[in-house]
């Protein structure tokens, strides 16, 4: 069993930047991908980014702000989000992914761009 534990998230002014961490336990694999979802009120969930044996798929919306970045020696996926819009404002959720494994879910963190 994996287990995602989130943090970060918050308010932030459009043009800020914010940081989410998830930190999974157990055995997490290079092949396995970890990333991040999000969703919006009235929209449906969303790949955000994600990363698998060191390769990164990113959204069209998020590309050149936002980077996903893992620390293998310590389980955790990381989103650094830059330039945030009113638009990126939802809840967003850490997971992994394996073909053995299944598909896991971090908690969700409410990330909110407003003036």
């Amino acid at each position: 069993q994996v287990q995602l534990v989130e943090s970060g998230g918050g308010l932030v002014q459009p043009g800020g930047s914010l940081r989410l961490s998830c930190a999974a336990s157990g055995i997490i694999f290079r092949i396995d991908t970890m990333g991040w979802f999000r969703q919006a009120p009235g929209k449906q969930r969303e790949l955000v980014a994600s990363s698998t044996g060191g390769k990164t798929n990113y959204a069209d919306s998020v590309k050149d702000r936002f980077t996903v970045s893992r620390d293998y020696a310590t389980n955790t996926v990381v989103l650094q989000m830059n330039s945030l819009k009113p638009e990126d404002t939802a809840v967003y959720y850490c997971y992994y992914s394996s073909f053995t494994r299944g598909k896991y879910w971090g908690q969700g963190t409410q990330v909110t761009v407003s003036s």
